[in-house]
Order: structure tokens, then sequence, then C-alpha cells
């Protein structure tokens, strides 16, 4: 795996786009004094750099000694911010609210105490109409200062509408601060584990969700506290494996932004993973024909010019636009297909690599290995499996458990009877340490292990049986998560009836569509 640089400045620069690193210029040559020039040195040896090495950046600066260096990084730094500033979106409200509270400190500073308040109020109307409470507090509480030191007769009763104000908002805060530390804490718990493995699992989530669950947190009515509940109930239900649940609160999710459009642009993050989770949960039912207007729906946002024009949007937007794509073309069965997505990936991949976080590039890893699999290139699968296995993270145990289990599979399929014996033990014991071997893993287990023995031509004999024990436990619900991972029930049916796995998933697809046109 490429090592990632932990230099700030460094990450800054290669983020600029090319206008940016213009307009940059632009900015700093307004004034050319002899340290701005070191800055433009400076800014443009890095921006030369492929990996940050202070070593080869000094070697390309000679006007600047090492002893300087840490200086003039920090102030280019501050230049860059700068410059961002001045061309950064005005339609961003966080950007603006701040905007005209600065203008309100400024006037209130020439003493023109009325003028302040006057906008004061004007940012409160800003701030309500985009649910932006933080924002709200901090005018009034400017406003209470005011009010405060000076006699400025503003209108009557002032005090009073101040402390009711005040009090409403900190009462807003408080709930909207209870269901986002719910809905982070359960995201959380999921990055760090997966799915729920078993009855023990699900027991401590369950009290863990109650415990810290906001009182009459259902009646909300404030934009924050029913989006944060809404993701609240998604991941409790996505990691308890209730799909119908998850369906249920991922698509009010996206309703709740569908009845305030206007929040799309303030929380445009936001809402791309409540798409995305929308598309997960139909992808989870197997509702191909929700997924595709869903997906429709995302790639039609994604062109728009909210997503384009923010850097941050952009690459979120690729990422779960992408995984999408990908579980599309699991969905049809149409693995070989999908593999012309992965020249696009693995550029992206590589250019978004300082944004991108660990999880998210495990994950595409792994949809890439499965994309190989179920298209019968082991080989290709392998590869992109074991940068999972051997890159050493302590996220998403789930994902290691399964990269190893499908990269056993693989190593099966090849006919690399050397190291099977190994592996299995290997993956076995690695399952079992984390807790994560299911009744379908343990009959995986003692199939592989016999399987060394088998005699020719009595391998599908073998398949037929190990499938008739697996399907006992297709609609067992403590088996959602293994089938969610690995489709073993469409690998073994294509091993009895000797046909590519991707063939057994794309009649399944062709079936349900009749049933459903039925």
């Amino acid at each position: 795996m490429p090592n990632r640089s932990v230099d700030t400045l460094f990450q800054l620069v290669k983020s600029l786009e090319k206008s940016e690193k213009r307009n940059f210029k632009l900015f700093v040559t307004r004034n050319s004094s002899a340290e701005q020039l070191k800055v433009i040195e400076l800014f443009d040896a890095l921006d030369k750099l492929v990996d940050y090495d202070e070593a080869a950046l000094l070697k390309r600066t000679p006007g600047i000694k090492k002893q300087q260096l840490s200086n003039l990084k920090a102030h280019l730094y501050r230049l860059i911010l700068s410059s961002l500033r001045l061309i950064s979106d005005d339609q961003n409200i966080d950007i603006q609210l701040h905007e005209q509270m600065g203008y309100a400190r400024i006037l209130y500073n020439k003493g023109l105490y009325l003028q302040a308040l006057k906008l004061l109020d004007k940012l409160k109307d800003l701030a309500r109409e985009h649910h932006q409470m933080s924002f709200l507090m901090q005018a009034l509480f400017f406003e209470k200062k005011i009010e405060a030191l000076h006699i400025t007769r503003s209108s009557e009763n002032r005090a009073a509408t101040l402390v009711k104000e005040s009090a409403d908002v900190a009462d807003q805060i408080d709930r909207i601060n209870a269901c986002s530390n719910l809905s982070l804490m359960l995201y959380d718990w999921y990055i760090r584990h997966g799915h729920a493995r078993n009855k023990k699992d699900e027991a401590e989530l369950e009290v863990f969700f109650e415990k810290h669950l906001p009182p009459e947190s259902t009646n909300g009515k404030e934009f924050y506290e029913q989006l944060y509940m809404h993701q609240s109930y998604c991941w409790y239900a996505f990691i308890r494996q209730d799909f119908l649940m998850y369906y249920r609160y991922t698509s009010k999710w996206v309703e709740l932004f569908q009845k305030h459009p206007e929040m799309i642009k303030v929380e445009t993050l936001q809402y791309i993973k409540g798409l995305h989770n929308l598309l997960g949960a139909h992808f989870d039912l197997r509702n191909e024909d929700g997924f595709a207007r869903t997906l429709a729906m995302f790639e039609e946002f994604e062109a728009s010019e909210v997503v384009q024009t923010n850097d941050n949007n952009r690459i979120q937007a690729f990422v779960y636009l992408q995984l999408a794509r990908i579980n599309h073309h699991f969905l049809k069965g149409t693995f070989t297909e999908g593999l012309e997505l992965v020249p696009y990936l693995e550029e992206k991949l590589a250019e978004y690599h300082l944004q991108l976080d660990r999880h998210r590039v495990l994950v595409f890893y792994y949809k890439i290995a499965c994309l190989y699999f179920g298209s019968g290139d082991n080989e290709r699968a392998i590869d992109y499996l074991q940068k999972i296995i051997n890159w050493k993270v302590d996220l998403r145990t789930d994902l290691q458990c399964y990269a190893r289990l499908l990269h056993l599979i693989a190593h099966y399929e090849l006919g690399n009877t050397e190291i099977l014996e190994y592996l299995i033990k290997s993956v076995y014991r690695f399952m079992a340490k984390m807790n994560s071997l299911s009744p379908v893993e343990e009959e995986m287990f003692r199939f592989l292990r016999n399987s060394l023995a088998l005699s020719a031509g009595s391998e599908k004999a073998a398949f037929g049986l190990l499938l008739e024990k697996i399907k006992a436990f297709e609609n067992d619900p403590r088996e959602t998560r293994t089938f969610a991972y690995l489709d073993v029930i469409s690998w073994l049916e294509s091993k009895v009836e000797g046909v590519p796995v991707q063939e057994v998933i794309r009649r399944k697809s062709e079936s349900g569509k009749k049933k459903r046109g039925g």
C-alpha cells in the first residue's frame, strides 16, 4: 500500500485545482518581498513532488535554509487558505454566516450598536431558515452582550425576548446534540465491528441503543433532530441486518431532504450519504428496480453544480456512485461487464489517495476482488484480496475475515492444493479469534478440509450435499451477514451445475424480473 503523507501543507498543495494554484500566485505576487518570493519557490517545489520528502524539498529550493523551512511552511499554509477564502463559494451558508458575524463585530467596534443589532437580526433569520442553531446562539450571545453593556432602547421587553430565545435555542441544540451523539456512536460501532455477529452482539447493541436514545426523540420537528434520528435508526437496523427497517429509515433520510430542498446545498454530503444508504438497502433486499431508480437519481445529482464545484462533494459522490455501480453488476450478475470500471477506479483511487480514508479503500478492493472472482479470474481476485490481508489496519474486522475466506476459495478454485491445508487452518484460526464463525462458515470449513481427500469425480456430489446443508440457513437472520459478503449459495449452485457463478446470478436476476412483471 502507498504510504500516506502526514505533511499537512503537502496535502493542501496537492488538493489544489489549476485555477486555485493560479489564483494563489496572483494573490501572493501582489507583494513581491523577498519572503514572498521564497514562498512561491517553496510552493512550486512542493507542487512538483510526488511524495513528501524534506531532503528532496530542500534540494529543490536552494534559496531556503533548513532552519527557515518550518516558518515558511506555516506562512505558506496560511497564505493558501487566505487565497482560497477569496474565491470560496458564496453560496456556502457557513461562510455567509461567518461573514455576517464578522461585519456585525466591526460595526460594534465602531460604536454603531444599532447597526450591529440590525445586522444580527438578519443573521438570525438566515440561520433559522437553514437550521443553523450554533450560529443562532452566537448571534443571541452577541445581542445579549450589546444590550447588557449599552442603552440601545432597540425594543420594549428586549431582555425577556432574548432570554426566551436563548432558552429555546439552547434546548434545541441539546436535543440535536443528543441525536447526533447517538448517530455517531452507532456509526463508530459499525466501522469498528461491522454487523452484529451473534445474539450476544445484538443484545449489547440493543442495551447501548436504548441507553443513549434521547427522550421523545421521535417527536423532534427540527431538521437536524429528524436527520440524526433517521440516521441512528438506520445504523441500528443495518448493524442488526434488519434490512426492512434499514430501508424504511434510509427512505426517511432521503425524503427529509426532498421536503427541505434548501438543505441539500447546506448538507450536500449528508444527502449523498442518504442516497448511498438507500441504494444499500435496495441492494440488501435484492430490489433491482428500486436500486436502478435510485441509481439514476444519484447519477443525475452527481452531475449537478452543487457536487461538481466542491472537491469534497465530488470525491464522496465518486466513492458512493462507483460502489453503487459495482453493486448493480452484482445484482444483475454482470461481473465481466463490471470489470470495465476497474481501470477508472484505479486511476481515481490514486488521484484521491490523500483524501480517501482507509475504510473506503478496503471496501473498493473487496468489491473489485468480487468482480474478478465472479467473472472467473481467480488470480486477479487474489491480487486484490492480498492488498486487504496485507494492509494491517484495525478497521472492519468483518471485511478482513471475508477477504481471507474469499482468498481461500479462490485458491481452491485454482487447484492450489499445496497451500490449501495451510490456508484452511490459518483462515479458520483468524475467524475464530475474531469470534466471526457462523454455522454456514463452519460447514464450509468442514467441506474444504474434507475436500482435500475427495476422489476424482466425487466433487459434484459433495458440493450438492454442502448446498443442501447451507440452503437450510438461507432465511436465518443470523446468517444474513455471511450471504451479504459472499454469495455462497450461488457459488455452490455454479459448482453443482458446472456453469460460471455469474450465469447463476444473472439467471436469478432475470427470474426475479419475470416474477415482478407477472
